[in-house]
């Protein structure tokens, strides 16, 4: 079944922090894996989970950096993880396998954004290759672990994804480089990632969803001058962020709600957004944002999913 993009009327919405999504709710005995989880949004999203109670565990390229970030925050262990290297994707997900712990949500978040020209393992363009192929291959070596009574797998996407639908004929990039087009790419492909995955998961109690956290300025636009900051008019003159932008813990709250809310029980595969499903884009406007219809086609999600398969060399799911 294909859940229908509209809006549910949650009760939560752009203001809304992960705290406020989580209140009163009990994780305890729960594990999260957060891919990102020590930084920007994958920071906030990590310290609510542990508040309402859930161990978690994040995986880091970096890991003296993570162990820093996370000092002092209960229930967290951080793990070495590239998800630009298949291999090191293979080894952290046969350990975490091998410990038997079900894992009961998975979210996706690490990720690149509009960076230098980057090729990684055979050949691929970056921006694909760890937003996209990495989270692809991790949530593929998980299954064995994923909680038996139903777990959820929430990847973090953008309304970056109105500049680009998969580029099927040149996805690398090899004819002509745009890092925003890049970018976009990879975040129509977390979009179709999440539609079949919730379809082949579904009769084994998986659910999958991907999430537009919103416009927020963290560490993800390092690779962005601050000049161009102010041109695209993400920050006032004085630096700071301008009308519509979200603090890490608003941008958490879609995440955290999609990874735990009862309402979406038999939702899965849809495209959220301010704690709620998003509707339909109507307009090219991305701080409004709703979901372009590329970005939730079944047929280009079911295409993407064999060409991951190939690429990746993983069977089907």
């Amino acid at each position: 079944m294909i859940t229908e993009q509209r809006r549910l009327g949650t009760g939560f919405g752009a203001h809304s922090t992960a705290d406020d999504v989580l209140a009163g709710m009990d994780l305890a005995g729960t594990t999260a894996l957060v891919t990102g989880g020590y930084s920007g949004l994958g920071l906030a999203t990590t310290r609510a989970l542990v508040h309402a109670g859930a161990h978690v565990v994040v995986p880091a390229r970096r890991p003296e950096t993570a162990e820093h970030a996370l000092r002092g925050l209960p229930r967290t262990e951080v793990h070495a993880l590239d998800l630009a290297d298949l291999d090191s994707v293979r080894v952290f997900s046969e350990r975490f396998v091998g410990t038997g712990r079900p894992l009961d949500i998975l979210i996706n978040g690490a990720g690149v954004m509009a960076c230098p020209e980057t090729r990684v393992g055979p050949g691929w363009e970056a921006h694909f290759a760890i937003n996209h192929l990495g989270h692809f291959a991790l949530a593929h070596r998980l299954r064995p672990a994923f909680a038996p009574d139903g777990a959820r797998v929430v990847t973090v996407a953008s309304s970056g994804h109105f500049l680009s639908d998969i580029r099927w004929t040149d996805p690398h990039f090899d004819a002509s480089y745009d890092r925003w087009l890049a970018y976009a790419q990879s975040k129509t492909a977390n979009a179709l990632f999440a539609v079949h995955l919730n379809r082949l998961g579904a009769d084994h109690g998986l659910r999958a969803f991907a999430v537009h956290p919103g416009s927020i300025l963290t560490p993800l636009q390092r690779h962005i001058p601050r000049e161009e900051w102010l041109a695209q008019g993400w920050v006032t003159p004085g630096g700071t962020p301008a009308v519509g932008f979200k603090s890490p813990e608003q941008g958490a709250a879609t995440t955290v709600w999609a990874a735990t809310s009862p309402l979406l029980e038999n939702r899965g595969g849809a495209y959220c957004q301010d704690c709620d499903i998003a509707e339909p884009a109507l307009t090219d406007d991305m701080l409004i944002g709703g979901v372009k219809p590329w970005a939730v086609d079944p047929g280009a999600a079911a295409r993407l999913w064999d060409l991951s398969c190939e690429l990746t060399g993983l069977s089907a799911f």
